[in-house]
């Protein structure tokens, strides 16, 4: 599996101003951790955001935005979204923020 390098220098850039902001390599894909908690990962199908269960519903309705589904079962509070949906930088600086943001209500790892 590939990811898009291009999206993951976007994402960088849009999580640039935070601290505590580490990068793996998880999922076949370039994960983005917040003092040790996923907040987003790029995937060669664009980008898993962890938006928590709270938000999740309102997050599925936004154009582009899918169920997060990588073993056969949905991941509740996590959301894909295609590239398409992420063609603009305030788009993906919206999404990165809301996954770094709920990552951050989390206690550090």
């Amino acid at each position: 599996m590939a990811y898009d390098e291009t999206l993951v220098g976007r994402v960088r850039g849009s999580l640039a101003g935070r601290s505590g902001i580490d990068e793996r390599r998880m999922f076949g894909g370039l994960a983005f951790m917040l003092d040790g908690n996923m907040c987003c990962c790029v995937t060669e199908h664009g980008l898993m955001v962890r938006v928590g269960p709270d938000a999740y519903e309102d997050a599925l309705a936004q154009p582009h935005a899918g169920v997060m589904d990588m073993t056969g079962r949905p991941m509740r509070g996590w959301v894909l979204v295609e590239l398409e949906g992420l063609a603009s930088d305030a788009s993906l600086a919206q999404w990165a923020a809301q996954g770094a943001d709920f990552a951050a209500t989390l206690p550090p790892k």
